[in-house]
């Protein structure tokens, strides 16, 4: 049985890092520049079990988006304590064969510490990985609803009168267009949801410059993203972010069955502006990239859109050190989380699979 969540970062990181000394992993911890909603350090943890020049790895990766990152470290520690120890070097060593396994815990540790699910500087991780050197995307579908989503008070006059809003705009261009101009990433409102920002972030440089050098000499990287908050409760939808034609799209559905795409329209997911599984063969274009991502159900998109303008409109006009603010972090905690031992069962299921698959296949 998975352990229970954790309830904030410090213990999260603490019972991760524990689990992968336990085991004999490998650990390095890369600190953030700035500091928690407890003023504790926060650090992208990575962890590894196996040989450090396998050139067949698995990258298990938490904390994209911050919040989410309570699940995705639950299921690396109990991944870790389930693990049977760290495997040797030797073709007759337990594991030998196998690839090596890399986690990433708390890509985004602002978010995961303040249960937001963007960075410090409002950014979404998952929309700043765009191309840079170019103009950035244009927010047009978003605009004319930015004012609603995120107003300039959260009273319950403002409240009810965005609301309202924003379910006349939706019934007007059909759910499918309103999740595209609310999700798909916007980079023109600072304040706002989703938002791509102006360069990348903390979280992208160093994850470029971690993958760039660790996957340098790596033939082949499954790369495992997990994510909550979109799709039936306690049901991992399989997303992958290349084009239903690819090669690696053709080669995602053999491994796995029934995986959708983004970017064909059949996903939970919005096609995405800058998302980070689009850019990551990129960061290793000698390595055959096999990127898929976990998104787990948790309440309807109406509740989890709900949290978000709450959350948004706290840190944009409001005080998020404030005891009020204290009710605002538990409905985005209960937006992208559930406690019920049932859910957090169901995800680890899943999770065991996916990883379990990628490792038959990357196996000698």
């Amino acid at each position: 049985m998975i352990s229970p969540l954790s309830m904030t970062y410090a213990d999260a990181r603490a019972a991760f890092l524990e689990a992968a000394a336990s085991t004999g992993a490998r650990i390095e911890s890369f600190v953030h520049p700035v500091s928690g909603i407890e003023d504790e350090e926060l650090a992208v943890d990575v962890a590894e079990l196996g040989p450090i020049d396998n050139d067949r790895v698995i990258l298990v990766v938490s904390g994209v988006h911050g919040v989410e990152g309570y699940l995705g470290s639950a299921l690396q520690r109990h991944h870790l304590e389930t693990s049977g120890g760290a495997r040797s070097d030797g073709p007759d060593a337990p594991g030998a064969g196998e690839p090596t396994l890399i986690f990433i815990h708390a890509l985004n540790p602002y978010g995961f510490s303040w249960v937001r699910r963007v960075n410090e500087n409002n950014v979404d991780l998952n929309r700043n990985f765009v191309d840079w050197s170019k103009p950035r995307p244009g927010s047009e579908a978003y605009e004319p609803l930015a004012a609603d989503l995120v107003p300039s008070s959260w009273s319950e006059e403002d409240q009810e009168q965005s609301l309202t809003a924003l379910m006349a705009a939706l019934q007007e261009i059909g759910m499918e267009a309103f999740q595209q101009a609310v999700s798909g990433g916007q980079y023109e409102y600072p304040d706002g949801v989703f938002y791509g920002g102006t360069e990348p972030v903390w979280s992208h440089t160093w994850l470029r410059e971690f993958l760039g050098a660790r996957l340098a000499d790596v033939a082949h990287a499954v790369v495992v993203d997990l994510h909550t908050g979109l799709g039936p409760w306690g049901f991992g939808e399989l997303i992958s972010s290349e084009s239903p034609d690819s090669p690696t799209y053709h080669r995602q559905r053999e491994w796995w069955g029934e995986v959708t795409s983004h970017k064909g329209g059949d996903s939970v997911s919005a096609p995405l502006e800058g998302d980070w599984l689009t850019a990551v063969p990129g960061m290793a274009p000698d390595t055959e990239m096999t990127a898929i991502a976990i998104e787990y159900g948790t309440v309807d998109s109406v509740s989890v859109l709900q949290s978000l303008r709450a959350d948004a409109v706290l840190h944009a006009t409001g005080d998020p050190t404030s005891p009020d603010a204290v009710a605002i972090r538990d409905q985005v905690r209960a937006a992208f989380l559930d406690d019920d031992p049932e859910w957090l069962e169901n995800c680890w299921t899943r999770y065991r699979s996916v990883v379990s698959t990628a490792a038959e296949r990357l196996s000698d």
